[in-house]
């Protein structure tokens, strides 16, 4: 049995050829939006729709095997890094998207002034600049 099977026996959701497939994608890392890994999906079986990829990022995602993001201003995009309350840095010029590590203690490793009744369990935190790349088209045309 795969680590893929394994991983969404263990979830309690069946096991489909589309479900590995995404599966498969996501574990190459990155923060990949629908229809990047649709494309990479169909590379890996012929017949797949964009609104089944939806469906399986969906449950992957309720199931805590994936992980949605949507940085402002962009469309959303899942990674398989899940479960370790990481953060995201974002360029402002290309759009690249960079894991960083939880920035203090444990999850939810910040706490507000005022959580309002809340029980914490997350925070969500984006950091924005520039990627080295875009730094050096910046330094380039100046």
């Amino acid at each position: 049995m795969s680590t893929g099977e394994e991983l969404l026996r263990s979830r309690g959701l069946r096991v489909t050829r589309p479900r590995l497939a995404v599966l498969d994608v996501l574990s190459a890392g990155g923060h990949l939006e629908v229809d990047e890994i649709t494309r990479r999906v169909r590379q890996r079986i012929d017949s797949v729709s964009t609104q089944a990829v939806y469906d399986v990022l969906g449950a992957l995602s309720r199931a805590g095997l994936s992980r949605r993001i949507e940085p402002a201003g962009s469309p959303a995009r899942y990674e398989a890094r899940v479960g370790d309350n990481h953060h995201h840095v974002v360029c402002r010029g290309c759009g690249e998207i960079a894991d960083v590590d939880c920035a203090v203690g444990s999850a939810p490793c910040l706490d507000p002034n005022v959580a309002h009744g809340f029980e914490l369990d997350e925070a969500e935190v984006t950091f924005w600049g520039l990627c080295p790349a875009c730094q050096s088209r910046r330094s380039a045309d100046d």
